[in-house]
């Protein structure tokens, strides 16, 4: 495998060139100005026009050596073995055509020999955990799943995905791999802490949250945040809910804010709720944040051969970290170490399989990582 990387900024001019022959795969990471101009996509067809693209709008975007914001980061992969690449896209229509989505996204997706799927996806105006299910409902679980949600900053209004076929706001991108050299493992954790007493959950429908002890969700959650009410929803991404489940055991998923709705009082979470089970209020600190990304790449192999790092972390957690934002892609790195190559970005939410297990989830709030060499 041989990996290459451009990092785009202000100060850098948007002149792209090969680095080196014809990449089976480009890995696109930008700030929505980036894609939503002409000139990005037409440089990209021009210098790929026979490699394969993926990619979608950020909060912030992963390099080598940090973050960035405002700018793009370009990855090309080049493998040494037989492997292929195939990108599949399908449409999303809103919040509850969510499920059909994933199964109209699976369908589509060829499952022999398959050995992992990067999904990306937008980032409003979506359930993030119904797409996962329909997705794996066809595919099945034996199949590891990763990617993330796109962003638009914190304005929660317009992502995209970008592949060959251009940039769109309504596209599922399925980045899907073939070989039988590929090893692919990854890795994810919080670092959040609950507090709080626990909130029945009394009303919801998907992934809108109406009541919490048969009270509106949203009139309940402006009294935790105070002064902070004022800013939603992007200051419910440094108060997310932890999901506990009927029988109050934690069940390891953070669920935050993609919007809310003062009509109804409701709260648009990034994915579904437990209807039976219990909400309760988290927050961290920067040094629980940079704990947490060091524990998502724990249980990843050490290697010595050149390998990709796909990092997707939550731009709620980079709220938090402000200019340390960089320390836990740096604790991150160090730990994979000099042959492996970080790209990535900031999301809405971060998709991985649980932890010792292929089964995927929708995690929020939480660095995931996903390794793949040869």
């Amino acid at each position: 495998m041989k990996l290459l990387q451009k990092v785009i900024n202000k100060q850098t001019p948007l002149r792209l060139n090969q680095m080196s022959g014809d990449p089976e795969l480009v890995l696109v990471f930008a700030d929505p100005s980036y894609l939503r101009s002409d000139e990005l996509l037409t440089e990209l067809a021009q210098v790929y026009p026979s490699s394969k693209l993926a990619g979608c709008s950020t909060a912030g975007e992963i390099t080598a050596s940090g973050v960035m914001d405002g700018g793009v980061v370009l990855t090309e992969v080049y493998f040494d073995t037989d492997v292929i690449i195939d990108v599949i896209t399908a449409r999303v229509g809103g919040i509850k055509a969510s499920f059909d989505a994933g199964v109209a996204l699976a369908s589509k997706i060829k499952v022999q020999g398959l050995k992992a799927v990067l999904l990306l996806s937008p980032g409003v105006n979506i359930n993030g955990s119904a797409i996962i299910e329909g997705l794996t409902s066809v595919i099945g679980d034996g199949v590891p799943i990763s990617g993330g949600l796109a962003a638009d900053g914190t304005a929660f209004e317009t992502t995209a995905t970008l592949t060959g076929n251009g940039v769109n706001s309504d596209q599922l991108c399925a980045v899907c791999f073939y070989g039988d050299a590929l090893k692919i493992e990854c890795g994810s954790f919080g670092g959040w802490e609950h507090f709080g007493p626990l909130r029945k959950v009394t009303r919801c429908e998907g992934n809108i949250l109406y009541e919490l002890d048969d009270k509106p969700a949203l009139e309940l959650y402006k009294q935790y945040l105070g002064e902070y009410a004022s800013e939603l929803p992007s200051s419910g991404l440094l108060f997310p809910f932890e999901m506990v489940s009927a029988s109050k055991q934690e069940q390891g998923l953070i669920r935050t804010i993609l919007g809310v709705d003062e009509d109804n009082s409701s709260l648009i979470l990034a994915g579904d709720i437990d209807p039976d089970g219990y909400l309760r209020l988290m927050h961290t600190t920067i040094d629980g944040l940079i704990d947490g990304a060091e524990n998502a790449v724990k249980g990843i192999s050490r290697d010595d051969h050149d390998r990709l790092a796909i990092l997707v972390s939550c731009v709620g957690r980079k709220l938090v970290m402000g200019d340390s934002v960089t320390e836990e892609v740096e604790a991150v790195n160090m730990i994979l170490g000099d042959k492996t190559l970080s790209t990535g970005f900031y999301s809405y939410g971060e998709i991985c399989p649980d932890s010792g297990f292929t089964q995927c989830s929708l995690h929020n709030q939480t660095m995931t990582v996903t390794v793949i060499s040869e």
